[in-house]
């Protein structure tokens, strides 16, 4: 008796949230359970669910968060006029958290974060084979190395966006690759909703998915028609949200570290032309790069340049989200280098990049099925020696990562350029990964010549 699809994608689905369960006692810092900006998402989803309302302040004046976040929590809000403080985070993520925070405290918010990064593999899975017509056994085999891996295993259970703004990513993907109808306007309509509530740096990704909605739904008048009255709609709520509650037009405007205004998001006095390294340290570098902690996602690169050449269904949307996506990190983001786990930045456009490599594999490099899983172990390891070592006090996910035992990372490191403290090494392997990135991609435009059959796809487009 066969599972069937939907039966595997639930298998997947559950069997990834609950080895990611695993991640919820590894310790931020050595002085909190969770840091950063995490803490602000709990104490405002503790707010919803106490309160109703997103003043923390009460939260903050009554210890709160002692229970994640064990020594005094530093202050991101400005105090506002009627003695609120309003955390500058998009609200959508601590409305989900906000009843298993209730009920859980932050062990339940996290094992919500799980469940939607279970619900994101099952779907990409899924998406995989009734829509883009990759074999089970490889969509199975992409999905779970991937999704036991850094960046995506360790975000299922850190309290950031970035997991649900991956699913909502997969969500239009999903929408955009059906047949045009009620179905792929209601699933576009949501997804380009949510995402920027998720927070304002998702907007850009947004805009691409909406763009592509409404050229997808072009025969359709009438959809598309609704689908840009319903996006237009809520854009013009989100403004009138962000004044109403942040005093500004992003929530930016509600923070104490932004003195200069909203636009000082972007850094303070941005160096564009130096930040174009971030360009490959997005993938390459030595502590925040994809390859650093899963070198499997090299194989991205040439599935990529086999998209381009082939013609692979959808590209244009396939390869256009993490497009804007790493320009966005690259260019926009203040840092590439920040006080979080590694590869923050592009989790939200993985999902494109693996559906591209599925593809690939599946179709025009069968033979990098094994290589890939050999790979990918690696990945996986990496993740669960860095929640054993996090729980267990060896080191943390925040301050010290990268002084991990695994031997595996450490000699893989080695070879990798370090852009937080650039020597000249760091040149030299930046040049020298700057020729093998290009290797890669003439490697995969070469293969855009083979290709198993066609490529099955609901609804065509």
């Amino acid at each position: 008796m066969t599972l069937g699809i939907k039966g595997s994608a639930i298998l997947v689905g559950l069997g990834i949230f609950l080895v990611t369960l695993a991640g919820i006692p590894a310790r931020a810092t050595y002085g909190a359970q969770t840091s950063a900006d995490e803490p602000q998402y709990l104490l405002t989803a503790l707010s919803i669910a106490e309160d109703g309302d997103l003043d923390i302040a009460n939260q903050r004046y009554s210890g709160a968060y002692r229970d994640f976040h064990e020594v005094l929590l530093p202050v991101q809000t400005l105090l506002q006029p009627d003695g609120s403080r309003i955390s500058p985070h998009g609200p959508l993520l601590p409305m989900y958290l906000a009843f298993p925070m209730r009920i859980g405290g932050w062990v339940g918010a996290k094992v919500a974060l799980a469940a939607l990064a279970g619900i994101l593999a099952g779907l990409l899975f899924w998406v995989a084979v009734a829509r883009f017509g990759v074999r089970p056994r490889v969509a199975a085999g992409v999905t779970v190395v991937l999704a036991l891996s850094p960046p995506l295993a360790l975000y299922a259970t850190q309290v950031y966006p970035e997991i649900a703004a991956a699913l909502m990513v997969t969500v239009a993907i999903a929408a955009f690759s059906g047949r045009p109808g009620r179905a792929t306007t209601a699933g576009l309509a949501a997804s380009v909703i949510a995402l920027p509530w998720l927070a304002v740096k998702y907007i850009p990704v947004a805009a691409v998915l909406a763009v592509a909605g409404a050229w997808k739904l072009r025969r359709r008048p009438r959809h598309m028609a609704g689908l840009l009255l319903a996006l237009a709609g809520a854009g013009a709520a989100y403004l009138a949200f962000n004044q109403a509650v942040y005093g500004g037009w992003t929530p930016y405007a509600a923070g104490d570290f932004f003195v200069g205004g909203e636009l000082t998001a972007l850094g303070p006095s941005p160096d564009y032309a130096s930040r174009s390294q971030r360009l490959l340290g997005l993938w390459v570098d030595r502590g925040f790069g994809l390859a650093a902690w899963q070198p499997a996602y090299l194989m991205a690169v040439p599935a990529v340049a086999w998209a381009a050449r082939r013609g692979a269904p959808h590209r244009h949307l396939l390869l256009g989200v993490p497009l804007v996506g790493w320009l966005v990190a690259a260019f926009l983001a203040q840092t590439m280098h920040g006080w979080w786990w590694p590869g923050r930045q592009v989790v939200a456009v993985l999902p494109a990049l693996i559906l591209l490599l599925m593809m690939w594999i599946d179709r025009a490099a069968p033979r990098s099925s094994l290589p890939f899983l050999l790979i990918g172990v690696t990945g996986v390891l990496a993740f669960l020696v860095l929640v054993i070592e996090a729980t267990t006090g060896r080191v943390t996910l925040i301050v010290d990562f990268m002084l991990t035992t695994n031997p595996l990372y450490r000699g893989w490191s080695m070879v990798l350029p370090d852009y937080l403290v650039p020597t000249d090494l760091t040149w030299v392997l930046h040049g020298v990964w700057t020729i093998g990135f290009a290797a890669l991609l003439v490697a995969g435009w070469l293969t855009g010549g083979r290709d198993r059959g066609t490529i099955l796809v609901a609804g065509g487009g």
